[in-house]
């Protein structure tokens, strides 16, 4: 694998926070939340009635004829794909397509859509079944779609590793590139699946918060009272490109893509390894791979999903691979855990941060954990200059995805 230098030159993002990346990252720095109750008549039922759902309906952006083919975690994919190929000023640009590829994921896929046909073929027969169902249902129905839409001959990829399969998305984007594969990658994750089934699958599993009551304040990472994490929906997208390629047209560069560390747990199907030493060695790897110091370090955009046992094996991990310098901040504390698309939108995050030199807040942290012995930039935007910052991602079934950025 060459040492290729690989950087972001387009970003795009619609998320419970905002329709783009601007607003959903203003929202950010201002602590905004982007959790709500549930108010459609099928949530009452349910022990969980509070999600994170987008903050503008793909009905706003893509006609509804269209939308009657894709999933929704399609549509909102093909939306952040293309925001992110106008922001990296690619369009028209006569980029040749052999030399494009895709690298998009979903932790979960179509379950709306899986849910919703196996309704019509109960109620009213097989006939009646859309003809769409398997595109919008399979798991590569996204990527699929983006490569569709952008010409990528590349190679299109669909990485599915659960809480992890966004940063993972991105990680092969960086291979790709570096194995000389292509000179430009679309790479991101998404996830829709705020639907009775998968909330009441979660609640049963007592992985989500139940203050229904206060749905603003229920995702609170590292706090001594949170008691879950809140299902929220969205999608990302990161423009990777090789620097020489993109210093060639003049592109605008936003961080470089330093390196990734991916590992697993081999310990559990849903908990974490409670020592954390998966994520150590991911971290560890990923700052092999890039080449920076843990010491240049100073931010971390950590996965940190408010459940009572995840949320402090991570900061020992963190204590132990980059020891006790960084600041953290946890983003889905606004956000909710977009689960699949969750690496992207917080490897955005992490991102504009060192771009922008500040560190978002992580809101609802009032009575820290006793055992949280790392500096979080809690309730308020901490400024702070960033060479080099971290994202963590960990998913169901011990995957483990370091990324490394840093400034140009």
């Amino acid at each position: 694998m060459s040492r290729t230098d690989v950087v972001v030159t387009g970003l795009g993002a619609t998320t419970p926070l905002g329709g783009d990346v601007a607003s959903t990252w203003e929202a950010m720095l201002a602590g905004r939340s982007g959790v709500g109750a549930l108010t459609q008549e099928w949530a009452a039922q349910l022990p969980v009635r509070i999600a994170a759902e987008l903050a503008v309906d793909p009905a706003e952006v893509l006609d509804r004829v269209r939308l009657r083919r894709l999933d929704r975690s399609e549509a909102i994919a093909l939306i952040a794909a293309h925001q992110a190929w106008a922001d990296a000023g690619l369009v028209d640009s006569g980029l040749d397509p052999e030399r494009l590829a895709v690298s998009v994921g979903s932790g979960i896929g179509g379950a709306q859509t899986l849910l919703a046909q196996d309704d019509i073929l109960e109620a009213s027969g097989p006939r009646r079944v859309s003809p769409h169902t398997i595109p919008m249902l399979m798991p590569n129905g996204p990527a699929a779609w983006v490569g569709l839409e952008l010409g990528a001959k590349g190679g299109v990829h669909s990485v599915a590793s659960a809480c992890a399969t966004g940063a993972e998305a991105v990680a092969l984007g960086l291979d790709l590139i570096r194995a000389g594969r292509a000179d430009v990658v679309l790479a991101g994750g998404t996830e829709a699946v705020i639907h009775p089934m998968p909330i009441a699958g979660f609640a049963s599993m007592r992985a989500m918060s139940t203050r229904n009551d206060d749905p603003e304040r229920a995702s609170r990472p590292w706090d001594k009272a949170r008691d879950g994490f809140v299902l929220g929906e969205g999608a990302g997208a990161l423009v990777l490109e090789r620097a020489d390629h993109a210093a060639a047209r003049g592109a605008r560069v936003y961080a470089r893509l330093a390196g990734s560390g991916i590992t697993s747990d081999g310990y559990d199907i849903v908990q974490p390894d409670p020592a954390g030493s998966g994520a150590v060695r991911a971290i560890t790897k990923a700052l092999a791979d890039s080449g920076v110091a843990k010491s240049d370090i100073v931010h971390v955009n950590a996965h940190a999903t408010s459940t009572p046992v995840g949320d402090m094996a991570e900061i020992a991990a963190l204590r132990l691979a980059l020891g006790d310098h960084p600041v953290l901040t946890a983003t889905k504390s606004m956000s909710g855990h977009l689960l699949g698309a969750a690496g992207a939108l917080e490897s955005i995050a992490t991102i504009l941060a060192i771009r922008d030199g500040i560190v978002p807040p992580t809101i609802n942290l009032d009575d820290p954990d006793d055992d949280l012995s790392l500096d979080v930039a809690a309730n308020k935007a901490r400024h702070l200059d960033i060479p080099a910052a971290l994202n963590n991602s960990f998913g169901f079934g011990g995957h483990n995805v370091a990324l490394v950025f840093t400034r140009v």
